[in-house]
C-alpha cells in the first residue's frame, strides 16, 4: 500500500472577499466577526523566488480562528495551516 505524504502548512486556495480597505470580510461563505492581527512577511527577497505575503488572522461567525495570507505578487488568496 502507497501512503503519499503531505507537506504540513501547505498554503491552499482560499475565496475571501474584502472591504474597501483590502481587509477580509468573508472566507468561503462564513462572514469575518473580527480581524485578530495582520502582517506583511517579505521573505527570500534575495532569490529568484522571493515570497511577499499579507496575513489576516481572524474568527468567523462560526467562532472559529483562521489565517488567511495574499501572495502580493501573484494577488491569490490562500489559507495555511501549521
Amino acid at each position: 500500500m502507497s501512503v503519499k505524504a503531505r507537506r504540513l502548512g501547505t498554503p491552499r486556495p482560499a475565496r475571501v472577499e474584502v472591504g474597501l480597505d483590502g481587509r477580509p470580510i468573508t472566507v468561503g461563505r462564513l462572514r469575518v466577526e473580527a480581524v485578530r492581527e495582520d502582517w506583511v512577511v517579505e521573505d527570500r527577497w534575495w532569490t529568484s523566488e522571493p515570497l511577499r505575503r499579507r496575513y489576516f488572522e481572524l474568527v468567523l461567525e462560526n467562532g472559529r480562528n483562521t489565517v488567511v495570507f495574499r501572495d502580493l505578487e501573484t494577488r491569490a488568496w490562500h489559507t495555511q495551516r501549521g
